[in-house]
């Protein structure tokens, strides 16, 4: 694409962008037919089925780099989002649900399944700090250490929040009263006790009129435009910067990365428009915590130990995402009432703070 007018650039970047859009919708409407059809529940279903069908761009992204050798590429592309993606969350609060009286987003979703989702986040961009000081030599039939362990915490956070969707010795119901996800337990009890209950389980109408075979189908087609769509958001993007003469690190970091969210962002407002406010923030904590497994397929692929390749840009980017998570962490606890500029004061926080990182990226590129 790199020989394409500049015009032209923009106008595949824009469609692609569009495509990337309605799938995520789309990609939303069915996670909640397709969790209930599999008994994963909203929070398991955002960590699994719909985070991973988000991240498909950068799951193809991180493999062509891989195969190629440019491992230094996979790096940028895993954690060059995951800051932004947090910030997504802001959006789906200050736009997901308004009105007189509508509470934030953390207070609406509140529940220790989330915080407990969140905390593994923070765990697995622990250990990319960690395994990024590593020596590149440390390879062991094509694992390196840190690879093995992100993967390793990934498995283990989907197991602990299985267990937690079961209950948690906390309290009857580990979702706190008035938050979306007890006001969805309700109503899942109140469902799965009459004879028709099944696909509509969820509680949308999409779900009460969809079977699981035409939720799959879409599902599948939605994964795949995504993918698609992506790979062409990564390309374009990169070669219209080239153009402007923008660094790769500050366009990443920044225009791409909220073009490569916007899977997360579709999805997410779908999800709240449905009134599944876990399973928005679900798909952003768990896209997060699922990016870095990608390390491991990289390594095993390219033979090579690939964190060891990040760069002061990917580190700096990697702590501002757990810094971002942790502010969430203590909104999900707090669950505030107060509202700034349409949005929680955790969200406000997190706008705030992901700014004066952006503004600090711009010192270390230059």
């Amino acid at each position: 694409m790199s020989s394409l007018p500049l015009w032209i650039l923009i106008i595949i970047f824009a469609a692609a962008g569009t495509v990337v859009w309605f799938a995520g919708i789309q990609l939303s409407k069915t996670t909640s037919v397709l969790d209930s059809f599999l008994h994963l529940g909203s929070a398991l279903g955002g960590l699994i089925v719909l985070a991973v069908a988000t991240n498909l761009p950068e799951m193809a992204i991180t493999v062509s780099a891989a195969i190629s050798g440019n491992v230094d590429v996979a790096v940028g592309n895993i954690l060059g989002g995951i800051a932004l993606q947090t910030v997504v969350l802001v959006a789906l609060d200050a736009f997901g649900k308004r009105g007189k009286g509508v509470k934030p987003l953390t207070y609406r979703a509140a529940s220790l399944t989330l915080v407990l989702e969140a905390i593994v986040v923070i765990a697995v961009l622990a250990v990319v700090v960690a395994g990024s000081q590593l020596p590149a030599t440390l390879l062991f039939f094509r694992l390196a250490p840190a690879g093995v362990l992100i993967a390793a915490l990934w498995v283990g956070g989907l197991l602990l929040v299985r267990r937690a969707e079961a209950g948690l010795p906390w309290h009857e119901d580990e979702d706190a009263a008035g938050s979306s996800g007890h006001q969805y337990a309700e109503r899942n009890r109140a469902s799965s006790s009459r004879p028709d209950a099944g696909a509509g389980r969820s509680g949308s109408a999409t779900g009460a009129r969809m079977s699981a075979g035409k939720a799959g189908a879409i599902f599948a087609v939605s994964a795949l435009a995504t993918l698609i769509a992506g790979v062409v958001l990564e390309l374009s993007g990169d070669a219209a910067s080239n153009r402007i003469g923008l660094s790769g690190i500050v366009f990443g970091a920044t225009i791409l990365a909220l073009a490569t969210s916007l899977p997360e962002l579709s999805t997410g407002l779908q999800a709240i428009k449905q009134g599944d406010d876990n399973l928005a923030m679900s798909d952003i904590f768990g896209g997060n915590a699922f990016l870095p497994v990608l390390f491991l397929i990289a390594t095993v692929i390219s033979g090579k130990a690939v964190l060891p390749s990040a760069n002061a840009t990917d580190i700096y980017l990697t702590a501002i995402g757990i810094l971002l998570t942790l502010v969430y962490v203590i909104g999900l606890i707090f669950r505030p009432t107060r509202k700034i500029a349409g949005m929680g004061v955790d969200s406000a926080a997190v706008l705030c703070l992901y700014l004066v990182g952006i503004a600090g990226l711009f010192t270390i590129a230059s």
